[in-house]
This record gives structure tokens, sequence and C-alpha cells, in this order.
């Protein structure tokens, strides 16, 4: 293995979790699969989301779902054999091998100058999106005392337009943006820095209905599956995959989660019963101690596709979470999937600590 490249490699036996973990630290969506110094296989996210998506676990290691077939390049291959390996299968780096073993790395830039585009610059879904854009910003006071959170600045551009730029890139064009607080400077802003890549239709909640209840003032606007979008989120994910597994499973509501593993310092005594509220003399039983035990959560980042027959199910003028339409589709014994990401692909900029950390990215 040539010296540089060790970080972008996981051994067969770590589970999807590490990988995942991994590939946050490193900033890559594609990992080398190593026994030993014997290469065994590139490992990327799409393929962890994918066995996820099936139901697999995601503390499973990666040798069960190491798909055979892949594309590598051996040494003395031309840069032009490269370069069509790479453009066919979008890899963002090319391993050069020579027998088992990696000598070298082509990364996408090294060949093709630019940052690689994902898929989705490809697979084009021209779906509406619903951004909720109406909250006080309470979390980023005093900043939001000036400006509405969606006009803070991330970069050279505006929270509202980094978001609204992933969903142009597969293709949607269609916003509709709920407005409260500040709805004014939001509108004008946004109208006046339309540069024709977006096409806007606004509407207003008079009050604080919740994410779930605004869709209600759109009922009529809306008759294909679409998106809808917290203003304090952005993915660093390819938008055309949710919504491929959200058809390809007949979903009614694919939900973006963000896979986050807790570690438990201590021990933890499983009782019998567990959350039995049981009286026993003596105590409760003990019947198995986990040392340091590992947690895995499925974080819900705000960030949906819909049927749109569910604006049916959305009560008016009320305050409703969009939770509760997940809860009615599931009590009435319909689909609602989820779509995982890393921990590291979202971030939530509605707080202090995380929007300046999306400023320093």
């Amino acid at each position: 293995m040539k010296k540089g490249f060790e970080q972008l490699c996981i051994g067969r036996d770590a589970t999807m979790l590490q990988a995942m973990e991994q590939m946050d630290r490193v900033r890559h969506k594609l990992l080398m699969v190593m026994d030993g110094d014997v290469f065994c296989g590139l490992l990327s996210i799409g393929a962890i989301q994918r066995a996820i998506v099936r139901g697999i676990s995601p503390k499973t290691a990666i040798s069960e779902i190491l798909r055979k077939g892949i594309v590598v390049c051996k040494v003395g291959d031309g840069e032009e054999k490269i370069k069509a390996e790479m453009l066919k299968c979008r890899a963002e780096y090319m391993p050069i091998l020579e027998n088992t073993q990696v000598v070298d790395v082509v990364f996408w830039e090294d060949l093709f100058g630019e940052a690689m585009h994902t898929r989705a610059t490809v697979g084009k879904y021209d779906l509406p999106v619903v951004v909720m854009a109406g909250g006080e910003g309470t979390r980023l006071r005093p900043l939001t005392n000036i400006l509405p959170k969606p006009l803070l600045p991330i970069g050279k551009k505006t929270i509202i337009e980094s978001i609204m730029d992933k969903f142009v890139e597969i293709g949607s064009r269609r916003f509709f943006i709920s407005l409260n607080y500040m709805a004014d400077t939001i509108e004008r802003y946004l109208n006046e820095h339309n540069d024709g890549r977006y096409e806007f239709t606004f509407f207003r909640e008079d009050r604080p209905m919740g994410s779930g209840g605004s869709l209600s003032l759109i009922r009529d606007k809306i008759t294909e599956p679409f998106f809808v979008t917290n203003c304090d989120n952005i993915l660093q994910q390819d938008l055309a995959e949710i919504v491929e597994v959200h058809r390809q499973n007949k979903n009614e509501m694919t939900v973006v989660a963000a896979v986050k593993s807790m570690k438990l310092p201590y021990g933890n005594l499983v009782v019998e019963g567990d959350d039995s509220r049981v009286e026993r003399v003596g105590g409760e039983r003990v019947v198995r101690v986990e040392e340091k035990p590992e947690f895995l959560f499925r974080v819900n980042t705000g960030v949906y596709v819909l049927e749109p027959q569910l604006l049916k199910d959305i009560p008016d003028n009320q305050y409703f979470p969009i939770t509760d339409l997940m809860n009615i589709i599931i009590k009435r014994g319909g689909r609602v999937g989820c779509f995982p990401i890393t921990d590291g692909s979202w971030c939530d900029i509605g707080n202090w600590e995380d929007y300046t950390k999306a400023l320093g990215r």
C-alpha cells in the first residue's frame, strides 16, 4: 500500500456503521476494503444505504454486502482507460492494483480538474419542493432579530439558496415557500435575486401551524410526489437516490434519517421484564450485563418525500407536526420508509454550534 491512502482503507470485518463513521472522518463516500494488505473490493455509501433499506443491520460486517465484479484498474493502464472506467461508474477515485496490492490511487480531480459531480446531475427528478421558511430562528438570536434565518449567509449564498440548489442539481425548480416571520423580507430577497433557476410560489401562515399544518394551505396546488424540507438543514447527499428508493419501495412517505451511534461509558444492566414496573422482594433481577454498550439511532433530519394524497389527511387551519402525519400512515398500515445517511452528511444549521461549523466548511 502506497503511503497516504491508508485513511481510505477499512478492514473487511468492520461494520457498516464503522464504515459510515470513517466516511465522515475522511470526507469520502468510497472506501477500499482490505484483508491485511490484500485488496478485497470497494464499498460505497450507496451500497450501505441500500443494505440498510433492505433491513440489514448497520452492525453487520461489510464483508456481507461487498459487491462482486467491481471496476478497478491495473498498473500499466493508460490515462484514457482510467478516465473511461471512472466515468462509467462515477467513481470519486480509482485504485490501481498490481496483483492484489494497491499501489496507487487516482482521484477524479486528478484527471478531470474539478470536484466530482454526483449521479444526480444525470438522473433528473422535477419534483415540487416545499421549504418551511416561516420559523423565527430563536436559537440563532440575536442574528435573527435582524435577518430571518433563511437569509443568513453560508459561504457566498444564503441558507435557503444553499438548500434549494441541492434540489436544482436533480432538476427540481418549483419551490413552494412557507412564510411567517419576516415574510416580506424573504419574499422580496428571493424575487430580486432569482436568476431563473427557481420558480416560486409563496404562501403564508397567519400563525405557526407546524411543518404538517402549513401543507394544508397548498393542498390543491400539488398533484405529484414532492419534497418537504426544513430551512435549517443541508444534506450532502444525492437527492435523486432518495426519490429512487421512495418509488422502488412504494412508500407513501420517505424520511431522511442521519444514522448516529452513542456509546454509553458505563455498564448497562438489563433486568427481567426490562421496562416492567413489577415490584419484587430484593429488587429487580438482572438477566444480562452490557459493558459500555453502543446504541444506534436514526435521527429525523426534517427532509421528506411525500405522495400527494397525504395532503388529504392534514386537518385545516390547525397546528399539525408532520410527525403526526407519519403516525397516521403507520396506524392504517401504510408505508413510511427511512432513507439512511451518514451523520456527517447532515448539517443542522438551526443552532449556533452547527451554524458556525457550517461557516467553516
